[in-house]
């Protein structure tokens, strides 16, 4: 049998681990990045100059693509490794039907102003069946990716099939897989547990310790459960490594983008001035608010959530709200 064309979507770390991942597995990869000028640098010193520089790219394998459509032509299965805010914007030239392929996200956020997470995005925009949605969880970090660190990874699909087909492309000597039937669940955990991270960097940013950060972490897969059981109450075990092992290693990381933006809330700074100094994506500072405005409908309490909000968004001090927070954590 002929083995399906994967292309990857996104210039990124993720974007690049994933690239490092398949081509353990796969002969040929379509990458479409938005930056010609990286494109010119990958094939000619077969490295990411931005991002993971470390990673040695056989581009033999790999034909890379600055138009969208094109990169999404001729495969079977599009990986899309784009931040979220991001998302509509890179596909609004697509002009390919990709209803007949199957999605992959490896997202890890929610599109802002829709409030939807990226399965419900693909249905709704591009007419993809949940069946052929298929989600990429953690917990695993870029960067450990590269270093060949041992990583798991938790594929999540309704249709099991596909979940499986994915986990056998990226799984390898240094990735392991196991798969889940529960996108939902994973997907929100996923968003969810950056708006945490940016609560732990804001803890720490003012001089909090570990003590407290242990409840804080307890605190929030409680919420994470709250959420989650809410929007889709199906049976899951929130201690599993897609849910709680995600929220930990994104929470205590130092390769944690999201914990590195709320440290620097933490310590004074402004969310412009420490988005333009980290020159990367926290997913959770556009997360909070599409959480927040979601759970109008819910009504789920979710002290953490409502505090990371106040500081990014209403402005209030760090350090007034985190103390008010320390009153609701047990």
């Amino acid at each position: 049998m002929e083995q399906p064309k994967v292309a990857v979507l996104g210039g990124g770390s993720w974007a690049t681990a994933i690239i490092k991942m398949l081509l353990e597995n796969v002969d040929q990869i379509n990458w479409y990045m938005r930056s010609k000028e990286k494109i010119k640098f990958i094939k000619e010193y077969k490295h990411n100059n931005f991002y993971l520089s470390a990673v040695t790219l056989d581009t033999n394998k790999i034909e890379l693509y600055s138009d969208v459509s094109k990169a999404v032509e001729d495969a079977d299965i599009l990986i899309f490794a784009i931040p979220s805010a991001f998302l509509k914007d890179a596909l609004q030239n697509l002009t390919i039907d990709i209803s007949n392929k199957l999605i992959v996200s490896a997202i890890k956020g929610i599109v802002p102003d829709d409030n939807l997470i990226i399965g419900e995005y693909f249905k709704e925009y591009h007419k993809v069946p949940m069946d052929s949605f298929v989600v990429i969880s953690g917990p695993c970090h870029a960067e450990e990716v590269a270093l060949e660190r041992l990583s798991y990874l938790t594929i999540a699909s309704q249709n099991l099939k596909n979940a499986r087909f994915i986990a056998d492309l990226l799984s390898t000597h240094y990735v392991k897989t196991s798969i889940s039937d529960d996108i939902y669940g994973t997907e929100y955990s996923a968003v969810l547990k950056n708006v945490f991270a940016i609560a732990a960097g804001i803890c720490h940013g003012l001089g909090y310790g570990d003590n407290f950060n242990a409840v804080l972490i307890s605190n929030a897969i409680q919420e994470i459960k709250r959420f989650v059981d809410t929007v889709h109450p199906i049976t899951r075990d929130i201690k599993s490594s897609a849910y709680l092992g995600d929220l930990m290693v994104t929470a205590y990381s130092q390769f944690s983008r999201n914990r590195t933006f709320g440290n620097m809330i933490g310590k004074g700074y402004s969310v412009k001035s420490a988005q333009l100094e980290m020159n990367m994506i926290a997913e959770g500072y556009y997360a909070v608010k599409s959480i927040v405005e979601i759970n109008r409908k819910y009504l789920v309490n979710m002290p953490i959530t409502d505090a990371v909000y106040n500081i990014l968004y209403e402005h209030i001090s760090p350090a007034i709200e985190i103390k008010l927070l320390t009153e609701n954590l047990r």
